[in-house]
């Protein structure tokens, strides 16, 4: 079979489209004909060394896939060879062929077509397992989301307003604003232009952001708030006052979903499975898709989201 190899760390250059190994699925696996997968801002971070691989991670990037079930592992059930499925990696879904634990993978949502469903899996399980799982977000809760126009924040929107939350979002431009309102946000803020700060309270933040803006989301949590970082898109370190902490009786999660167990994965996986599954056929929750790549020109989908204009998703495709 046929993946993206990353040669060294780089720009999108070092991204080559070669000849490896076919994988076997292991006991409790199933090997996916992989149809396609997406882009996500930790390939990037992976491309650049900056993501380093711990043992039994596959080399190639990748955190999602769609595709039909080509081998079964030992120990199997309830799936068979030709199902189509799309499913939540550890990576190597840049490639033809890629193993899963079965556990991992999730039906096609009615309504979805199997190209589509590859940008499913890591924005569901991102948003469902933080915004719900972790912060407890309630109907009637405000929830600050930053990068609204991301594949994560597009999601989010979305699952939280759907929720029955007050939705307020950062985005970059008044293209991404519009958008975002559309998506169901009742507050777009143009970060170029505004603080969001001043659009606070928030009982819950989901900030891909980082250190740039802690103090600030700190600052603007409400009484009892939480705050979840799963990005570090600016930085490592921030200022923290811990009165705000202290005396908000506020709490800060730092989460990320590719370190978890299989075991942990699969959980939230069902979760998904029962509770978004539904927002999504039922047309509430829609996945937006900026455009699709041949996933042998995975480096113009890098150069691509490294631009920072898209909306929602990039695909890539397999012929």
């Amino acid at each position: 079979m046929k993946a993206v190899s990353i040669k060294e760390s780089g720009g999108p250059e070092v991204l080559e489209w070669v000849e490896v190994e076919d994988p076997t699925p292991a006991a409790g696996e199933v090997v996916i004909d992989v149809v396609a997968s997406a882009l996500n801002r930790a390939d990037v971070m992976q491309r650049w060394g900056l993501y380093p691989l711990q043992p039994g991670w596959s080399p190639y990037p990748g955190l999602e896939v769609s595709g039909r079930i080509g081998a079964i592992g030992e120990g199997v059930t309830g799936w068979q060879v030709g199902d189509e499925v799309c499913a939540l990696l550890t990576g190597g879904g840049y490639a033809q062929k890629v193993a899963v634990p079965a556990g991992q993978l999730l039906t096609i949502p009615k309504g979805v077509g199997l190209v589509e469903a590859a940008g499913l899996p890591e924005v569901t399980a991102t948003v469902w397992s933080n915004i719900v799982m972790a912060a407890g977000l309630k109907t009637g809760e405000t929830i600050l989301v930053h990068g609204g126009a991301g594949g994560v924040g597009t999601m989010a929107i979305q699952i939280a307003k759907a929720l029955g939350a007050r939705v307020v979002t950062t985005v970059g431009g008044p293209d991404k604003v519009a958008r975002a309102r559309e998506l169901g946000a009742d507050v777009a803020i143009d970060y170029r232009t505004e603080d969001f700060v001043e659009h606070g309270p928030y009982d819950v933040i989901l900030d891909v952001i980082g250190g740039e803006y802690l103090e600030r989301n700190v600052r603007s949590l409400a009484v009892d708030g939480r705050l979840v970082v799963i990005g570090l898109q600016k930085g490592l370190e921030g200022q923290l006052n811990l009165a705000e902490i202290v005396f908000k009786r506020a709490s800060v999660h730092g989460t990320t979903l590719r370190t978890r167990s299989k075991e942990q994965k699969a959980a939230i996986v069902a979760e998904v499975q029962k509770n978004v599954w539904p927002m999504i056929e039922n047309g509430t929750v829609k996945l937006v898709i900026d455009q699709t790549v041949p996933m042998a020109d995975a480096a113009e989908g890098h150069r691509l989201m490294e631009a920072g204009g898209h909306i929602g998703k990039i695909l890539l495709t397999n012929d």
